[in-house]
Formats: C-alpha cells, sequence, structure tokens
C-alpha cells in the first residue's frame, strides 16, 4: 500500500473521510465510528490546517484508490524513535475488507523506515471491539490513561460523562 503526504488540495476531502468514518457525518459510517459516543464533527478543515501547520515534523499520509482518498493516517514523533499514530481512517465503504490493517502496516513500515521502532496510539476507552483489533495487530494497553478533552470543543462533545482515552504501544520488529 503506498501512502503521500497530504497537500492543500487534500484538506476538504480527508476533512470529509474524517468525519465519515469517525462521526457517520456525510455517509454510513463503518464499524469504528464514535457516532453514540461523542456527537459533533471529528474534525474541521481550518482545525486539520492548524494541525498540520503547527506540528511540521509530523505527517498526515493518505493512501489513495483510483486517485480517490481511501484512507489516511497521521504520524508524530514524539521522541527520535518513538511515534503517535493518530486519525487512522479507512472509507467505511471499504471497511471490514482488510484496508485497515493494511493502513496501519504501511504507517509501521513508514516509521520503520524512518528509525522509530514504537509506536503508540489512543483509544476511547469504551472503543472495547477497536481495542481489541488493535491488540490482534500487535498493540498493547500500557495502563496510561488520560480524559477526554472536554473543553476543548474542536474535535467533538462527549454524549456521556467520565469518557477518557487509553493509550497502547506497539514495538516494531525490524527484521525484514
Amino acid at each position: 500500500m503506498h501512502l503521500e503526504p497530504v497537500c492543500e488540495d487534500d484538506i476538504a476531502a480527508v476533512t470529509a473521510l474524517l468525519n465519515q468514518a469517525y462521526r457517520c457525518i456525510g455517509g454510513d459510517g463503518g464499524w469504528t465510528n464514535e457516532g453514540g459516543i461523542i456527537a459533533g464533527n471529528r474534525i474541521s478543515e481550518e482545525t486539520l490546517r492548524q494541525e498540520i501547520a503547527s506540528k511540521p515534523d509530523s505527517s498526515l499520509l493518505l493512501w489513495k484508490m483510483q486517485s480517490k482518498i481511501r484512507g489516511c493516517v497521521w504520524m508524530e514523533p514524539i521522541t527520535d524513535s518513538t511515534w503517535y499514530l493518530g486519525s487512522l481512517a479507512i472509507d467505511p465503504l471499504l471497511q471490514n475488507c482488510r484496508y485497515g490493517r493494511k493502513l496501519i502496516a504501511a504507517a509501521e513500515q513508514w516509521c520503520s523506515s524512518r528509525k522509530g521502532n514504537t509506536i503508540r496510539l489512543t483509544v476511547l476507552d469504551v472503543r472495547h471491539t477497536l481495542i481489541n483489533w488493535y491488540e490482534r495487530r500487535g498493540y498493547t494497553l500500557t495502563g496510561e490513561t488520560e480524559p477526554f478533552p472536554v473543553e476543548d470543543t474542536r474535535f467533538g462533545i462527549p454524549i456521556n460523562s467520565g469518557l477518557r482515552f487509553v493509550y497502547m504501544k506497539k514495538i516494531l520488529n525490524h527484521t525484514r
């Protein structure tokens, strides 16, 4: 799976993909959606532009099929060898077709090619099916948690109180 960096012309399509995949906005949501957990958009075009501009060492990587953006993943360096993986999304119409696992494998390979050996990510604590999916990809819970930032409504508003993120990590295998 080939990944390419986002460009300005992609912002609207990536925003639509993230909102559809995470919140069922603009179409049917797949099994990964948070529609019953968090209200509102996952991200706006303005916020996405701000995130990209404020984190120049990070990369929003896109997967395209037939010239259409079908998946994305955010990779942000934490240290020289550890990267944060976020905003992993696949077009809901293509979910359950093994593209998600291919996208995460491509992101891991991208990280390894930059001398990364560890990937960290966060998942909403109530998303047990998604946590299990990441565990099947080799990620483990670290025991760390963080409250959902309810004061920052740019990423949505929790429907129930007490929502938390759990941290997961994976040590990458560098043998090829």
